[in-house]
């Protein structure tokens, strides 16, 4: 987990509420100024990582919409935060933005009282699928990582108790830090956190300033025995070939990882745990982006001999794998799993 000590904290007036203070008051060192919005900064004179080390924005959530997921979650919550301390080289949220401090919202009461009249007019007993068998299941923590969120306000501690007592709501979300302040709260399983993998020498070059692979995987006993729901996340998978042009590289190193989680997890965490695989789509402008800022990630991330261009539903210019190849690359990875981590049940893969 980082250390994260900003010198600089940026709000809005309207963020200044009791969360808002008390997030301040957590850093009496840092230099404050207010700012108009909390999505259109002023010029920081800091690099890339500088401003993700150095600076932590206050905002108010002003859209408490709550959108269809049907993947890693039944839907997506209003965002508690946007941003996170970590520059992983393929993160959509970073695209999105010239520079991607932490932005923490403040105004939690609101959005869980969002979710409370979203859930309550669902249907009631909730229909099995893929998401869980139970409850409604909301992602907290699309934009952000919500594991190193949770040590910078309380909020978040607030947003885990909401969802462990709500009788029809559960939260989840995926990350790739190892926060054991988390293992002091007992979600009695109403919150499913998915730790993200991949080979870890690939994880070093791509999940920059992350925990390591190795870490995560010892974690997940831990999170387990704590009261979580835990699965893990096979995403993005990442297709490329060895130093010798051995194409079969990247399934070996998946073959290794798990064999890895087979070694490390105990019978009644395997028993409970499930996965979910998101192949990679990349984006040209991040490209242009990490070409001066981590060139050596594209080696991996930009392979035009594999990939195809997407426009995005928001404009954006992405590229994905071939979708004839993909549906290979898939195949090859069920067989993987099958083969080597069987008792891992895929909640979906595409």
């Amino acid at each position: 987990m980082p250390d994260f000590n900003p010198s600089l904290i940026l709000y809005t007036a309207d963020a200044l509420n009791a969360q808002g203070e008390l997030v301040v008051a957590r850093y009496p060192d840092a230099e404050t100024l207010e700012v108009k919005q909390h999505n259109r900064l002023p010029e920081l004179g800091m690099n890339h990582f500088k401003v993700k080390s150095d600076v932590l924005v206050l905002g108010k959530l002003k859209s408490q919409e709550i959108k269809w997921s049907g993947r890693s979650s039944d839907y997506i919550a209003p965002s508690l935060a946007n941003g996170c301390f970590g520059g992983c080289a393929y993160c959509y949220v970073d695209r999105h933005k010239k520079v991607n401090p932490i932005t923490l919202f403040t105004n939690v009461d609101e959005i869980m009282a969002s979710v409370d009249t979203h859930v309550q007019a669902l249907a009631w007993p909730k229909p099995i699928n893929q998401t869980d068998s139970t409850f409604w299941t909301y992602d907290i923590g699309c934009n952000s990582d919500i594991s190193v969120d949770y040590s910078l306000s309380d909020g978040v501690r607030e947003v885990f108790a909401f969802y462990r007592d709500h009788p029809r709501a559960k939260a989840t979300f995926a990350t790739k830090f190892v926060n054991n302040d988390l293992l002091d709260f007992d979600p009695q399983r109403k919150v499913r956190i998915r730790f993200s993998l991949m080979p870890g020498h690939v994880s070093k070059l791509v999940d920059v300033r992350t925990d390591s692979i190795e870490k995560r995987i010892a974690a997940i006993n831990d999170f387990y025995e704590a009261g979580y729901e835990v699965h893990v996340n096979f995403s993005p998978v990442i297709v490329y070939s060895g130093p010798d042009g051995d194409r079969k590289a990247w399934r070996n190193d998946y073959r290794d990882l798990f064999r890895q989680l087979d070694a490390a997890l105990r019978p009644e965490v395997k028993a409970q745990l499930k996965c979910e695989v998101i192949f990679l789509t990349h984006n040209q402008w991040q490209h242009q982006a990490n070409l001066a800022i981590n060139p050596k990630a594209e080696e991996l991330l930009w392979v035009p001999e594999l990939q195809e261009s997407k426009v995005s539903q928001y404009g954006g210019w992405n590229i994905r794998y071939d979708h004839q190849l993909k549906s290979k690359m898939v195949a090859v990875f069920e067989r993987l799993i099958a083969d080597e981590i069987p008792w891992c049940t895929i909640r979906y893969i595409f």
